[in-house]
């Protein structure tokens, strides 16, 4: 069974038939889940975007292109509309016309 040392930093080197196992290499990331208190196990958390499928539950109904267009477009107006706001000068009262 491969084993590692914890150095006073925290850190281990991964056997490398575990890292061969795991498909992993240096600069990837890895992900720690807890199996049962005190017992945690590994995963790289390296793949395809379609690893994700799933992770979000289901609106309970499909949003149309359009519908997500619009969104956009009215998010994009309110933040315009939110920027004139921050900027126009503060009136100044009892100023001469």
């Amino acid at each position: 069974m491969p084993t590692a040392t914890l150095t006073s930093k925290g850190q281990i080197t991964i056997p490398i038939e575990v890292r061969r196992a795991l498909g992993i290499e240096a600069g990837d990331r890895i992900d720690f889940f807890e199996i049962e208190k005190g017992k945690y196990g590994l995963r790289p958390r390296t793949g395809s975007i379609m690893d994700m499928k799933g992770c979000i539950p289901p609106l309970g109904r499909s949003v149309s292109i359009e519908e997500m267009n619009e969104a956009i477009g009215e998010a994009a107006v309110e933040a315009y509309r939110r920027g004139l706001s921050e900027s126009a000068p503060a009136s100044s009262e009892g100023a001469a016309a």
